[in-house]
Protein backbone atom coordinates (compact mmCIF):
# COMPACT_ATOMS: atom_id res chain seq x y z
CA UNK A 1 0.00 0.00 0.00
CA UNK A 2 1.15 3.65 -1.24
CA UNK A 3 1.02 6.15 1.91
CA UNK A 4 -1.00 9.14 1.86
CA UNK A 5 1.24 12.17 3.65
CA UNK A 6 0.18 15.83 4.11
CA UNK A 7 2.81 18.70 2.87
CA UNK A 8 4.70 19.11 5.84
CA UNK A 9 5.45 15.26 6.85
CA UNK A 10 6.36 14.88 3.04
CA UNK A 11 8.90 16.93 3.20
CA UNK A 12 10.20 15.47 6.34
CA UNK A 13 10.68 12.30 5.03
CA UNK A 14 9.96 11.11 0.97
CA UNK A 15 10.77 14.38 0.06
CA UNK A 16 14.28 14.89 2.07
CA UNK A 17 17.24 14.75 -0.13
CA UNK A 18 19.87 12.44 2.37
CA UNK A 19 23.67 13.73 1.93
CA UNK A 20 25.91 10.60 1.06
CA UNK A 21 27.27 9.73 3.89
CA UNK A 22 23.86 9.74 5.43
CA UNK A 23 22.42 6.75 2.60
CA UNK A 24 22.56 3.84 5.08
CA UNK A 25 24.29 0.65 4.32
CA UNK A 26 22.13 -2.73 5.02
CA UNK A 27 23.60 -5.48 7.24
CA UNK A 28 23.27 -7.90 4.58
CA UNK A 29 25.47 -5.81 2.06
CA UNK A 30 28.28 -5.10 5.10
CA UNK A 31 28.49 -8.64 6.10
CA UNK A 32 29.14 -8.97 2.07
CA UNK A 33 32.45 -6.69 2.33
CA UNK A 34 33.20 -8.67 5.41
CA UNK A 35 33.47 -11.77 3.88
CA UNK A 36 34.92 -10.78 0.49
CA UNK A 37 37.96 -8.40 1.88
CA UNK A 38 38.31 -10.34 5.04
CA UNK A 39 37.42 -7.71 6.95
CA UNK A 40 35.17 -5.15 7.86
CA UNK A 41 35.37 -2.51 4.74
CA UNK A 42 32.62 0.79 3.93
CA UNK A 43 31.41 0.48 0.37
CA UNK A 44 33.64 3.58 -0.57
CA UNK A 45 36.93 1.60 1.11
CA UNK A 46 36.35 -1.20 -1.14
CA UNK A 47 36.01 0.43 -4.41
CA UNK A 48 39.33 2.13 -3.06
CA UNK A 49 41.12 -1.37 -2.70
CA UNK A 50 39.61 -2.74 -6.11
CA UNK A 51 40.20 0.65 -8.01
CA UNK A 52 43.71 0.41 -6.63
CA UNK A 53 44.48 -3.47 -8.19
CA UNK A 54 43.14 -2.60 -11.28
CA UNK A 55 45.58 0.23 -11.96
CA UNK A 56 48.82 -2.01 -10.90
CA UNK A 57 47.72 -5.40 -11.97
CA UNK A 58 45.50 -4.61 -15.27
CA UNK A 59 43.80 -7.57 -17.07
CA UNK A 60 44.76 -9.96 -14.01
CA UNK A 61 43.12 -8.05 -11.60
CA UNK A 62 39.62 -7.67 -13.81
CA UNK A 63 39.37 -11.35 -14.29
CA UNK A 64 39.66 -12.11 -10.63
CA UNK A 65 37.25 -9.52 -9.40
CA UNK A 66 34.92 -10.68 -11.98
CA UNK A 67 34.80 -14.01 -10.57
CA UNK A 68 34.82 -12.86 -7.35
CA UNK A 69 31.81 -10.46 -7.29
CA UNK A 70 29.73 -11.95 -10.51
CA UNK A 71 30.88 -15.59 -10.04
CA UNK A 72 31.82 -15.55 -14.09
CA UNK A 73 35.14 -15.98 -15.82
CA UNK A 74 34.41 -14.72 -18.87
CA UNK A 75 36.06 -16.20 -21.78
CA UNK A 76 37.56 -13.15 -22.88
CA UNK A 77 37.41 -9.90 -22.51
CA UNK A 78 36.64 -7.70 -25.44
CA UNK A 79 33.24 -9.47 -27.01
CA UNK A 80 34.31 -10.46 -30.97
CA UNK A 81 32.51 -9.62 -34.47
CA UNK A 82 30.94 -13.25 -34.22
CA UNK A 83 29.95 -12.70 -30.70
CA UNK A 84 27.88 -9.66 -31.72
CA UNK A 85 26.50 -10.94 -34.74
CA UNK A 86 25.06 -13.86 -32.83
CA UNK A 87 23.48 -11.74 -30.05
CA UNK A 88 20.99 -10.64 -33.12
CA UNK A 89 20.19 -14.33 -33.26
CA UNK A 90 19.48 -14.45 -29.86
CA UNK A 91 16.65 -11.58 -30.05
CA UNK A 92 13.53 -11.56 -31.37
CA UNK A 93 13.55 -9.40 -34.58
CA UNK A 94 10.51 -7.51 -33.20
CA UNK A 95 13.47 -5.75 -30.46
CA UNK A 96 15.89 -5.45 -32.41
CA UNK A 97 13.75 -3.10 -34.60
CA UNK A 98 12.30 -1.82 -31.41
CA UNK A 99 16.29 -0.66 -30.69
CA UNK A 100 16.30 0.57 -34.14
CA UNK A 101 13.36 2.66 -34.29
CA UNK A 102 14.55 4.19 -30.86
CA UNK A 103 17.94 4.88 -32.11
CA UNK A 104 16.59 6.98 -35.33
CA UNK A 105 14.65 8.84 -32.94
CA UNK A 106 17.53 9.57 -30.25
CA UNK A 107 19.99 10.26 -33.21
CA UNK A 108 17.20 12.78 -34.55
CA UNK A 109 17.03 14.75 -31.54
CA UNK A 110 20.49 15.27 -30.64
CA UNK A 111 21.46 16.31 -33.97
CA UNK A 112 19.33 19.49 -33.31
CA UNK A 113 20.88 20.53 -30.45
CA UNK A 114 23.23 23.53 -31.07
CA UNK A 115 26.80 23.50 -31.13
CA UNK A 116 29.39 25.20 -32.85
CA UNK A 117 32.53 27.03 -33.45
CA UNK A 118 32.24 31.24 -33.54
CA UNK A 119 34.61 33.90 -34.09
CA UNK A 120 34.58 37.76 -33.32
CA UNK A 121 36.33 40.29 -34.59
CA UNK A 122 35.63 43.61 -33.21
CA UNK A 123 38.83 45.33 -34.53
CA UNK A 124 41.73 44.47 -31.91
CA UNK A 125 41.61 41.62 -33.41
CA UNK A 126 39.49 38.17 -32.92
CA UNK A 127 38.13 36.11 -30.10
CA UNK A 128 36.20 32.79 -30.66
CA UNK A 129 35.76 29.40 -29.29
CA UNK A 130 36.79 26.43 -31.20
CA UNK A 131 34.29 22.84 -30.61
CA UNK A 132 35.92 19.74 -30.66
CA UNK A 133 34.58 16.15 -29.87
CA UNK A 134 36.23 14.33 -26.78
CA UNK A 135 38.63 12.00 -27.86
CA UNK A 136 37.99 8.69 -26.13
CA UNK A 137 34.45 7.99 -24.23
CA UNK A 138 34.11 4.75 -22.10
CA UNK A 139 29.99 3.99 -21.35
CA UNK A 140 29.02 1.74 -19.10
CA UNK A 141 26.08 -0.62 -19.32
CA UNK A 142 24.34 -2.60 -16.23
CA UNK A 143 23.77 -6.09 -16.31
CA UNK A 144 21.88 -7.29 -13.52
CA UNK A 145 18.58 -8.37 -13.20
CA UNK A 146 17.25 -6.10 -15.92
CA UNK A 147 19.93 -4.97 -18.47
CA UNK A 148 18.86 -1.80 -20.11
CA UNK A 149 20.10 -1.64 -23.54
CA UNK A 150 17.85 2.10 -24.29
CA UNK A 151 20.27 3.24 -21.25
CA UNK A 152 23.16 2.30 -24.14
CA UNK A 153 21.81 3.51 -26.95
CA UNK A 154 20.36 6.57 -24.88
CA UNK A 155 24.26 7.33 -23.50
CA UNK A 156 26.27 6.06 -26.73
CA UNK A 157 24.36 8.09 -29.45
CA UNK A 158 24.89 11.53 -28.40
CA UNK A 159 28.41 10.82 -28.02
CA UNK A 160 28.20 9.69 -31.04
CA UNK A 161 26.05 12.86 -32.59
CA UNK A 162 29.08 14.55 -31.03
CA UNK A 163 31.88 13.12 -33.13
CA UNK A 164 34.04 10.89 -30.17
CA UNK A 165 36.21 9.86 -32.64
CA UNK A 166 36.84 6.59 -30.55
CA UNK A 167 33.63 4.87 -28.11
CA UNK A 168 33.46 2.04 -26.44
CA UNK A 169 31.05 0.00 -24.10
CA UNK A 170 31.87 -2.47 -20.70
CA UNK A 171 29.03 -4.44 -18.93
CA UNK A 172 29.51 -7.50 -16.90
CA UNK A 173 28.74 -11.00 -18.21
CA UNK A 174 26.14 -13.38 -17.31
CA UNK A 175 26.13 -16.10 -15.04
CA UNK A 176 25.24 -18.71 -17.98
CA UNK A 177 27.42 -17.87 -20.66
CA UNK A 178 30.28 -15.41 -19.69
CA UNK A 179 29.09 -13.01 -21.89
CA UNK A 180 26.95 -9.72 -22.09
CA UNK A 181 23.37 -10.20 -22.22
CA UNK A 182 22.29 -9.98 -26.71
CA UNK A 183 20.40 -6.71 -25.86
CA UNK A 184 22.89 -4.62 -24.52
CA UNK A 185 25.34 -5.93 -27.27
CA UNK A 186 22.88 -5.28 -30.14
CA UNK A 187 22.18 -1.67 -28.70
CA UNK A 188 25.64 -1.03 -28.81
CA UNK A 189 26.27 -2.27 -31.85
CA UNK A 190 23.33 -0.37 -33.01
CA UNK A 191 24.66 2.96 -31.97
CA UNK A 192 27.85 2.57 -33.53
CA UNK A 193 29.82 1.46 -30.42
CA UNK A 194 33.72 0.97 -31.78
CA UNK A 195 35.05 -2.04 -28.56
CA UNK A 196 32.95 -4.15 -26.45
CA UNK A 197 34.81 -4.94 -22.98
CA UNK A 198 33.19 -7.51 -20.29
CA UNK A 199 33.60 -6.21 -16.58
CA UNK A 200 31.53 -4.85 -14.37
CA UNK A 201 31.36 -3.35 -11.12
CA UNK A 202 33.66 -0.48 -9.92
CA UNK A 203 36.86 -3.19 -11.64
CA UNK A 204 34.89 -2.16 -14.69
CA UNK A 205 35.11 1.94 -13.91
CA UNK A 206 38.94 1.50 -13.11
CA UNK A 207 39.41 -0.10 -16.25
CA UNK A 208 38.30 2.45 -18.31
CA UNK A 209 39.72 5.39 -15.69
CA UNK A 210 43.44 3.61 -16.21
CA UNK A 211 43.74 1.21 -18.97
CA UNK A 212 44.72 -1.93 -19.08
CA UNK A 213 46.34 -4.01 -21.57
CA UNK A 214 43.43 -4.82 -23.08
CA UNK A 215 41.15 -1.90 -22.21
CA UNK A 216 42.24 1.39 -23.15
CA UNK A 217 41.45 4.49 -21.01
CA UNK A 218 39.37 6.98 -21.59
CA UNK A 219 38.98 10.60 -21.76
CA UNK A 220 35.46 10.55 -19.83
CA UNK A 221 33.25 7.50 -18.26
CA UNK A 222 29.02 8.06 -19.04
CA UNK A 223 26.14 5.79 -17.74
CA UNK A 224 24.08 4.74 -15.01
CA UNK A 225 25.00 1.76 -12.48
CA UNK A 226 24.95 0.84 -8.87
CA UNK A 227 26.08 2.40 -5.67
CA UNK A 228 30.07 0.55 -6.25
CA UNK A 229 30.01 2.00 -10.18
CA UNK A 230 28.77 5.36 -8.60
CA UNK A 231 31.52 5.67 -5.77
CA UNK A 232 34.23 4.38 -8.53
CA UNK A 233 33.43 7.23 -10.83
CA UNK A 234 33.25 9.36 -7.70
CA UNK A 235 36.90 8.02 -7.01
CA UNK A 236 38.06 8.63 -10.66
CA UNK A 237 37.03 12.08 -11.57
CA UNK A 238 39.82 14.17 -12.13
CA UNK A 239 41.29 11.28 -14.00
CA UNK A 240 38.97 10.81 -16.50
CA UNK A 241 35.90 13.20 -16.89
CA UNK A 242 32.28 12.17 -15.90
CA UNK A 243 29.28 12.49 -16.57
CA UNK A 244 27.75 12.42 -13.15
CA UNK A 245 27.14 10.60 -10.12
CA UNK A 246 23.59 8.47 -10.53
CA UNK A 247 21.51 7.64 -7.59
CA UNK A 248 18.37 5.63 -7.21
CA UNK A 249 15.92 6.97 -10.19
CA UNK A 250 12.96 9.07 -9.45
CA UNK A 251 9.84 10.34 -10.79
CA UNK A 252 7.37 13.16 -9.24
CA UNK A 253 3.96 12.96 -10.59
CA UNK A 254 1.77 16.08 -10.48
CA UNK A 255 -1.83 15.29 -10.22
CA UNK A 256 -4.83 17.49 -10.75
CA UNK A 257 -8.74 16.42 -9.68
CA UNK A 258 -9.26 15.61 -13.18
CA UNK A 259 -6.14 12.81 -14.11
CA UNK A 260 -7.12 9.47 -14.39
CA UNK A 261 -6.66 7.77 -11.61
CA UNK A 262 -5.58 4.22 -13.10
CA UNK A 263 -2.86 6.35 -14.87
CA UNK A 264 -1.14 7.94 -12.52
CA UNK A 265 -0.96 4.40 -10.49
CA UNK A 266 0.54 2.78 -13.76
CA UNK A 267 3.27 5.40 -13.86
CA UNK A 268 3.84 5.37 -10.45
CA UNK A 269 4.46 2.18 -10.51
CA UNK A 270 6.32 1.57 -13.49
CA UNK A 271 8.65 3.90 -11.82
CA UNK A 272 9.15 1.74 -8.39
CA UNK A 273 9.79 -1.56 -10.12
CA UNK A 274 13.31 -0.25 -11.09
CA UNK A 275 14.34 -1.02 -7.87
CA UNK A 276 13.46 -1.01 -4.13
CA UNK A 277 15.86 2.55 -3.91
CA UNK A 278 13.64 4.24 -6.87
CA UNK A 279 11.10 7.06 -5.72
CA UNK A 280 7.59 7.04 -7.18
CA UNK A 281 6.01 10.35 -5.83
CA UNK A 282 2.62 11.69 -6.37
CA UNK A 283 1.61 15.34 -5.36
CA UNK A 284 -1.89 16.43 -5.70
CA UNK A 285 -4.42 18.95 -4.30
CA UNK A 286 -7.11 16.08 -4.66
CA UNK A 287 -7.60 13.92 -1.54
CA UNK A 288 -10.23 12.00 -3.83
CA UNK A 289 -7.97 11.19 -6.46
CA UNK A 290 -5.49 10.62 -3.96
CA UNK A 291 -7.22 7.37 -2.90
CA UNK A 292 -8.48 6.56 -5.90
CA UNK A 293 -4.78 6.24 -7.10
CA UNK A 294 -3.76 4.31 -3.64
CA UNK A 295 -6.96 1.91 -4.34
CA UNK A 296 -5.33 1.44 -7.98
CA UNK A 297 -1.91 1.22 -6.98
CA UNK A 298 -2.68 -2.24 -4.62
CA UNK A 299 -5.01 -3.25 -7.53
CA UNK A 300 -2.10 -3.16 -10.45
CA UNK A 301 0.70 -4.55 -8.29
CA UNK A 302 -1.48 -8.28 -8.52
CA UNK A 303 -0.63 -8.26 -12.19
CA UNK A 304 3.04 -7.39 -11.84
CA UNK A 305 6.18 -9.51 -12.41
CA UNK A 306 8.64 -7.10 -9.85
CA UNK A 307 5.69 -6.94 -7.50
CA UNK A 308 8.94 -7.82 -4.32
CA UNK A 309 10.69 -4.68 -5.16
CA UNK A 310 7.53 -2.55 -6.09
CA UNK A 311 6.55 -3.17 -2.59
CA UNK A 312 10.06 -2.37 -0.75
CA UNK A 313 10.36 0.56 -3.26
CA UNK A 314 6.25 2.27 -2.23
CA UNK A 315 7.34 1.22 1.71
CA UNK A 316 10.54 3.57 1.68
CA UNK A 317 10.60 6.54 -0.22
CA UNK A 318 7.36 6.51 -2.52
CA UNK A 319 3.84 8.33 -1.62
CA UNK A 320 0.85 10.44 -2.50
CA UNK A 321 1.23 13.70 -0.77
CA UNK A 322 -1.98 15.83 -0.52
CA UNK A 323 -1.15 19.47 -0.78
CA UNK A 324 -2.58 22.97 -1.01
CA UNK A 325 -3.37 23.12 -4.33
CA UNK A 326 -1.16 23.35 -7.74
CA UNK A 327 1.31 26.34 -6.62
CA UNK A 328 2.33 24.08 -3.70
CA UNK A 329 2.92 21.07 -5.93
CA UNK A 330 5.01 22.82 -7.87
CA UNK A 331 7.13 24.15 -5.10
CA UNK A 332 7.65 21.44 -3.46
CA UNK A 333 8.54 19.73 -7.17
CA UNK A 334 10.82 22.71 -7.54
CA UNK A 335 12.34 22.17 -4.42
CA UNK A 336 12.85 18.28 -4.62
CA UNK A 337 14.55 18.72 -8.71
CA UNK A 338 13.33 15.51 -9.40
CA UNK A 339 14.82 13.70 -12.25
CA UNK A 340 10.99 13.01 -14.01
CA UNK A 341 8.21 15.02 -13.49
CA UNK A 342 5.42 14.19 -14.90
CA UNK A 343 2.13 16.63 -15.18
CA UNK A 344 -1.13 14.79 -15.43
CA UNK A 345 -3.07 18.64 -15.06
CA UNK A 346 -5.28 20.22 -16.86
CA UNK A 347 -3.93 22.39 -19.83
CA UNK A 348 -0.35 21.34 -19.22
CA UNK A 349 1.62 23.79 -21.15
CA UNK A 350 0.48 26.95 -19.03
CA UNK A 351 2.02 25.18 -15.82
CA UNK A 352 5.60 24.88 -17.70
CA UNK A 353 6.61 28.54 -16.92
CA UNK A 354 6.22 26.77 -13.35
CA UNK A 355 8.77 23.98 -13.39
CA UNK A 356 11.94 25.32 -12.52
CA UNK A 357 14.52 22.08 -11.84
CA UNK A 358 13.91 18.55 -13.17
CA UNK A 359 15.47 16.61 -15.35
CA UNK A 360 12.86 15.95 -17.54
CA UNK A 361 9.26 17.27 -17.71
CA UNK A 362 6.63 15.30 -19.56
CA UNK A 363 3.37 17.25 -20.33
CA UNK A 364 0.12 15.55 -19.92
CA UNK A 365 -1.04 11.89 -19.64
CA UNK A 366 -0.38 11.13 -23.28
CA UNK A 367 3.27 12.25 -22.92
CA UNK A 368 4.59 9.73 -20.32
CA UNK A 369 7.82 8.70 -18.71
CA UNK A 370 7.82 5.69 -20.40
CA UNK A 371 7.43 6.78 -23.60
CA UNK A 372 11.06 9.05 -22.77
CA UNK A 373 12.40 5.78 -20.95
CA UNK A 374 12.48 3.80 -24.64
CA UNK A 375 11.52 5.82 -27.63
CA UNK A 376 10.59 9.87 -27.60
CA UNK A 377 14.31 10.99 -28.38
CA UNK A 378 15.80 12.92 -25.46
CA UNK A 379 18.45 10.75 -23.78
CA UNK A 380 16.73 9.23 -20.42
CA UNK A 381 19.88 9.68 -18.44
CA UNK A 382 18.77 12.22 -16.07
CA UNK A 383 20.22 13.73 -13.26
CA UNK A 384 19.04 12.40 -9.92
CA UNK A 385 19.53 12.70 -6.38
CA UNK A 386 18.42 16.80 -6.32
CA UNK A 387 21.37 17.81 -8.74
CA UNK A 388 18.64 18.41 -11.58
CA UNK A 389 19.39 22.05 -9.83
CA UNK A 390 22.49 22.45 -11.91
CA UNK A 391 22.84 19.41 -13.65
CA UNK A 392 21.28 18.28 -17.31
CA UNK A 393 20.24 15.10 -18.78
CA UNK A 394 23.18 13.64 -21.17
CA UNK A 395 23.50 15.80 -24.06
CA UNK A 396 25.99 16.47 -26.96
CA UNK A 397 27.60 18.84 -25.43
CA UNK A 398 28.44 16.53 -22.58
CA UNK A 399 31.14 14.94 -25.41
CA UNK A 400 32.18 18.37 -26.87
CA UNK A 401 34.91 20.42 -25.12
CA UNK A 402 35.27 24.24 -26.21
CA UNK A 403 38.84 25.36 -26.81
CA UNK A 404 38.95 29.37 -26.43
CA UNK A 405 40.84 31.37 -29.41
CA UNK A 406 43.03 34.67 -28.65
CA UNK A 407 44.51 36.23 -31.85
CA UNK A 408 44.67 40.21 -30.83
CA UNK A 409 46.67 42.69 -32.42
CA UNK A 410 47.96 46.07 -31.54
CA UNK A 411 45.50 48.03 -30.89
CA UNK A 412 44.01 45.34 -28.50
CA UNK A 413 47.42 45.65 -26.50
CA UNK A 414 47.77 49.51 -25.75
CA UNK A 415 43.53 49.32 -24.57
CA UNK A 416 43.78 46.59 -22.35
CA UNK A 417 47.19 45.59 -21.70
CA UNK A 418 47.77 48.40 -18.91
CA UNK A 419 44.77 47.26 -16.47
CA UNK A 420 46.20 43.09 -17.41
CA UNK A 421 49.64 44.69 -15.93
CA UNK A 422 47.71 46.91 -12.77
CA UNK A 423 45.54 42.98 -12.06
CA UNK A 424 49.31 41.03 -12.74
CA UNK A 425 51.14 43.60 -10.05
CA UNK A 426 48.16 43.78 -7.26
CA UNK A 427 48.21 40.16 -7.48
CA UNK A 428 51.90 40.11 -6.84
CA UNK A 429 52.47 37.95 -9.85
CA UNK A 430 55.77 40.43 -11.15
CA UNK A 431 56.53 37.94 -14.28
CA UNK A 432 52.81 38.32 -15.72
CA UNK A 433 53.40 42.35 -15.36
CA UNK A 434 56.71 42.35 -17.15
CA UNK A 435 55.49 40.16 -19.53
CA UNK A 436 52.87 42.79 -20.47
CA UNK A 437 55.27 45.77 -19.57
CA UNK A 438 58.02 44.26 -22.58
CA UNK A 439 54.68 44.65 -25.42
CA UNK A 440 53.58 47.84 -24.11
CA UNK A 441 57.45 49.15 -24.15
CA UNK A 442 57.96 47.93 -28.18
CA UNK A 443 54.77 48.39 -29.39
CA UNK A 444 56.02 48.90 -33.05
CA UNK A 445 56.95 45.18 -33.02
CA UNK A 446 54.67 43.08 -34.42
CA UNK A 447 52.37 40.21 -31.60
Amino acid sequence: MIRILDSASAQATILRRPAWDEISVPDSLRAALAAQFGEPVTPDEAVRRILHDVRTRGDDALREWTLRLDGVQPPTLQVTADQIEAAYTQLDSAVVDALRLAAARIDAFHRRQPTHTWMHNDGEGTLGQMVRPIARVGVYAPGGSAPLPSSVLMTAIPARVAGVEHLVLITPPQRATGLPHPAILVAADIAGVDALYIAGGAQAIGALAFGTETIPRVDKICGPGNLFTTLAKRQVFGIVGIDGLPGPTETVVIADANANPHWAAADLLAQAEHDVLASAILLTPSRALAEQVQAAVSAQIEDLGRSETIVGSLARGSGIVITADLHEAFALANAYAPEHLCLLVDNPWQWLGEVRHAGGVFLGERSFEVLGDYVAGPSHVMPTGGTARFASPINVGDFLKIISIFGLNESALANIGPAAQILATTEGLTAHAAAVAQRLASTDEPL
